[in-house]
Order: structure tokens, then C-alpha cells, then sequence
């Protein structure tokens, strides 16, 4: 298992996440098989990703807990619809080498 981040690079991971742009909605059908496998490329190739879900609150807390799991990706932010989330590239590690 992956160590947990510190709340120090999770102060650095937040700073950088504020500059990034959405690159998975989430819409009416919610978290089909295709929005996984794209959080899943996007994690690949970016380590640290926004996503935006449109849903109310409860459903929202839910989906960004199952993407969590799925994943095995860290929450570094939530505010409204849009989360932030980082996982460590396993080979090439880019943002916290």
C-alpha cells in the first residue's frame, strides 16, 4: 500500500490543482465503465486530476468515494461539484518525485 501524503505536499497538491481544468464530467448516468477507464488514463498521465460532478451533494459525496476506492487515488480537494484527486504515477512519478 502507498504511503499516505503529508499535509505538506498535500499544501503543494492543492496549490497546483487550482490552476487545472476539469478533464472528467460527470453527468445524468453517473460513473459508467467509460468515465472510470478515462479517470484511469487521466491519473496515468497526469498523477493529479480535477473532476467535475454534476449531481446533488449526497450523490456526489458518493460517486467521489467509489472513484476513490476504484482507484486508489488520494482527495486533495472538494469544493462544489469539482474534487481534486492524486495518485502517484507507479514507474515515473512527475509531481512528487
Amino acid at each position: 500500500m502507498p504511503k499516505r501524503l503529508n499535509n505538506e505536499q498535500i499544501k503543494q497538491l492543492r496549490g497546483n490543482c487550482h490552476a487545472l481544468r476539469p478533464v472528467v464530467m460527470i453527468a445524468a448516468d453517473g460513473l459508467t465503465d467509460n468515465v472510470s477507464a478515462a479517470i484511469e488514463s487521466a491519473l496515468l498521465s497526469h498523477e493529479l486530476i480535477k473532476i467535475r460532478i454534476r449531481d446533488e451533494r449526497k450523490q456526489r459525496e458518493q460517486i467521489s468515494d467509489r472513484i476513490l476506492a476504484l482507484t486508489g487515488a488520494e482527495k486533495i480537494m472538494s469544493i462544489g461539484q469539482v474534487f481534486c484527486i492524486y495518485r502517484r504515477h507507479p514507474d515515473h512519478p512527475r509531481l512528487l518525485a
